[in-house]
Formats: structure tokens, C-alpha cells, sequence
């Protein structure tokens, strides 16, 4: 059942036993949505995909794995779960519709672990996602099972992409690259900020990517929150967004203008291109991840407008930042920790070089490579360079 099974996932259940193992883990009891949709294949319950209050308490879904057995695996989820059950089965033996809240959830988990699992388990959970009701339950469950944070053992198993999940993304970069160049096109001078955030939320929607954020600049400002701000004529736009398209992120920036670029806005982005260009280089299965990062950054500095401008690399899919793990705390607050390994075929990284030019305004290339064994494949390439707007 096991080999049949992981066949149809995006990972394999020996790789998850033995990460499992190394980090000294019995039972995994995964809660957040993002971990959840990936152990059970990439399914998300559309009625929480958005919020998860309901009630007095909030939607917990909860996969349980023991480790070594795939067939004690268990969905425990929401009442009106059946229904999706009864559609599309999941691949879980054991399934669960019976959660209002937090604390059902739980007590489900739990009496499944009591009956399936060791008797005194070493249980890996989440914790930035274990509210503190159902945690307490558990611990009062398992007083003499340590729990144990689970979360280097799930972005380790996600950090190199399944074929599906692959094209998934490549698809999501496109999308996204489409409806930018249509958002801009469709923009002309007066357009607002706020007016240009929703008509990419139409682009994208339409095109059938779930809508996630935009990040957008106008003009010499740097700010990229939303407002009033209006499009004038020969300024510059940066738009950036997450999309998601079946549960996997497709994340890029692209620039545009109003009018005909002039030569300084032509040598602008060639910097910033140029800088993109010597980390892309360094890409491929085997060689070592900071040495990207280096690249980048040695490129940088040759610039005129180096001290105005930020390197930036970071691995993505699931989540926008995930392993590999490139860089210290720039800008999000976590380690570097996979800068001096290898990079593996199937990782997928984003790599970004952002200026904050004093005149001219936020001028921004953010690209997503998939790792190759001899390079990369860049996704969503389209756009990369200045697109009119009012056309």
C-alpha cells in the first residue's frame, strides 16, 4: 500500500521516516494548512482557505503519521469534510470529519495516536501553528512524551519539488507574468494605486490563480502599500505578487512605465539585470548554494547604484520562503542554514535585486529558477524587461 501510495504524492515515505528518525520523532502530527495540503497530495479545504474562525474556536486540520507506517496515517478535519471525502477520497486509511474547533479536533488525534502509535511517543508537531488549547490537551494526553518541534523535518522533505509540483509552479509563473503585463497594459495615467491592485486581482483571478498580494510602487516613492497614489506620465511602476495555484506560490516583480523609457531607466534595470544574470550562472544540482549569494552580491557592488540596491535569494513552493535556507535574516528572520550545501535538481529558488533609487522610485527584478542538474529553467520569464502602460 506504501509504494502504491507515495507514488502519487509529492514525496516518498522513507525520506519522511528517516528525517523523522534523525530528528528524533515517533509520530508526526502536522496542523498547518500549508504541511497539510502537502502530506495529503496537495488537497485544501476551500471553506478555510481564506479565514479559519468559526465559532468560538477555529478550523485544525491534523494529519498524523507513525513513522515506519503509512497505513496508521490519519486525516482528522472538519464535519463538512465528508463531503469532499465523498468525491475526491483521500488517501489517508484512516479519515476523520468530525472537528468544529481546536479542541475535537485534537481529542480525535489523540485517541487515534492512543490506539495506533507507541505507547509513549516522541510526537513532532508544528508550533507556530499548535494553538495553545489543543497543545495542552495533547501534552495532558502524553504527560510523559516529549513533544518536539517537527518543522525542519517538513521544509526538509518539501525542499526538492515532484515533477507535478514543477509544473505547478512554472505554471503559476506564468500566470502571473500574463496577468502583470495585462495590469500594466491596462493602466494609463491617473490609474491609482488601489486601481491597479484590483484589476491584477481580476487578471489573476481570471486566469485562475487565487489572488495572495500585491506589492506595488509608483512613481519615486518607495512605498508599496496600497492608496490613492495616482500614475503619472513617465513614471515608473513595480508590481509584485504571490499567486497561488493549487496550493503551490508563483511569485515574481515586474516593471513598468508610462511613456517610453528614457536611457537612465534603460541602464537602471540593465544593473539590476546584470546583477540577476551572475547569480543565475552559479545555478545548477551540485554546486553550492552560497556561491549564488556570492555572485550576486560581488556583481553588485562593480554597479554605480550598488548602495542603493539589496541582493536578495531565498528557496520557494508551498510557501514563498522555504528551503533551501540561503541567507541570514534578509529580510525575513531565519538562518542561512543551507548556504554551504549543494543545491539539488527540483529545488526552486527566487532570486530578486531591488533598488531604491532616489529619483527615480523602487526598481525591482524578482525571478523564479527551478534547479536543473546542468543549470536552471527560469519560470515566468515573460515582462522581464519595461512594459508600457496605456497601450
Amino acid at each position: 500500500m506504501a509504494d502504491v501510495v507515495s507514488d502519487a504524492l509529492p514525496y516518498d515515505f522513507r525520506l519522511l521516516d528517516d528525517l523523522m528518525d534523525k530528528a528524533g520523532i515517533d509520530v508526526l502530527l502536522a496542523t498547518s494548512k500549508h504541511n497539510v495540503q502537502y502530506l495529503l497530495g496537495g488537497y485544501r479545504f476551500i471553506f478555510f482557505s481564506a479565514m479559519d474562525a468559526i465559532g468560538h474556536s477555529r478550523y485544525l486540520p491534523i494529519v498524523v503519521y507513525v513513522k515506519g507506517a503509512p497505513q496508521k496515517t490519519a486525516y482528522v478535519a472538519n464535519k463538512m469534510e465528508g463531503m469532499e471525502h465523498a468525491n475526491h477520497p483521500f488517501w489517508t486509511p484512516h479519515f476523520f470529519p468530525v472537528a468544529w474547533g481546536t479542541r475535537d479536533a485534537m481529542a480525535r488525534a489523540i485517541e487515534h495516536l492512543k490506539a495506533e502509535g507507541p505507547a509513549a511517543p516522541r510526537i513532532g508537531i508544528e508550533p507556530g501553528f499548535l494553538p495553545l488549547d489543543a497543545a495542552r490537551d495533547l501534552e495532558a494526553a502524553f504527560s510523559n512524551a516529549p513533544l518536539v518541534d517537527a518543522c525542519g523535518v517538513l521544509e526538509r522533505l518539501r525542499a526538492v519539488k515532484s515533477p507535478g509540483e514543477l509544473a505547478l509552479l512554472k505554471d503559476a509563473s506564468e500566470r502571473i507574468s500574463a496577468s502583470m503585463k495585462a495590469t500594466i497594459s491596462w493602466a494609463r495615467e491617473g490609474s491609482t494605486k488601489k486601481q491597479i491592485i484590483d484589476r491584477l486581482r481580476v487578471e489573476e483571478s481570471s486566469r485562475g490563480l487565487q489572488f495572495e498580494y500585491c506589492l506595488l510602487t509608483l512613481g519615486a516613492s518607495h512605498n508599496r502599500a496600497s492608496s490613492d497614489q495616482a500614475w503619472a506620465s513617465g513614471e515608473v511602476l513595480s508590481i509584485d505578487s504571490g499567486g497561488n495555484l493549487d496550493g503551490y506560490i508563483g511569485d515574481i516583480c515586474r516593471m513598468g512605465v508610462l511613456g517610453e523609457p528614457d536611457a537612465e531607466l534603460h541602464d537602471l534595470l540593465a544593473e539590476i539585470e546584470t546583477v540577476q544574470q551572475a547569480a543565475f550562472d552559479k545555478v545548477k544540482a551540485g554546486a553550492v548554494a552560497g556561491d549564488l549569494i556570492a555572485a550576486g552580491e560581488a556583481e553588485l557592488r562593480k554597479q554605480p547604484n550598488a548602495s542603493c540596491t539589496d541582493f536578495f535569494a531565498h528557496g520557494m513552493g508551498v510557501i514563498t520562503h522555504e528551503a533551501p535556507f540561503l541567507m541570514t535574516n534578509h529580510p525575513v528572520a531565519y538562518q542561512g542554514i543551507d548556504r554551504d550545501s549543494p543545491l539539488k535538481a527540483g529545488m526552486v529558488l527566487s532570486v530578486e535585486t531591488t533598488m531604491l533609487h532616489p529619483t527615480r522610485g523602487f526598481i525591482k527584478l524578482e525571478d523564479t529558477l527551478a534547479v536543473t542538474e546542468n543549470g536552471y529553467e527560469l519560470y515566468g520569464s515573460d515582462g522581464r524587461g519595461w512594459n508600457r502602460g496605456g497601450e
